[in-house]
């Protein structure tokens, strides 16, 4: 059976890469990649009544199911906003990757 991209299932997508969001959380890239970016809703507030992020964590996430949950972790840091938070995350993913950024 041939593989579905995001866009057939209907997942949103960040520069051609999946973003799924479960509660406060949002996963950027593909799970069967060897890494994966957790984006984590830190605190939100208002604008033009509706909730938007101010502080969010980003982690770089090795997919390899054999590490243990803190050595999985290869990278992390805090940004102000879900646009500089994603913008962040892409490149990293890219990096880690071998893919170019640009």
């Amino acid at each position: 059976m041939p593989k579905k991209s995001a866009v057939e299932l209907k997942t949103a997508v960040y520069k051609n890469k999946p973003l799924v969001r479960c509660g406060d959380v949002l996963y950027y890239g593909n799970i069967s990649d060897e890494y994966v970016i957790k984006l984590d809703i830190l605190d939100s507030k208002t604008l033009f009544n509706s909730d938007a992020a101010s502080k969010v964590s980003v982690q770089l996430l090795s997919t390899d199911p054999d590490l243990s949950p803190r050595k999985k972790i290869i990278k992390k840091c805090e940004k102000e906003g879900l646009y500089e938070a994603l913008d962040i995350a892409d490149v990293w993913l890219c990096k880690a990757l071998g893919e170019d950024c640009f």
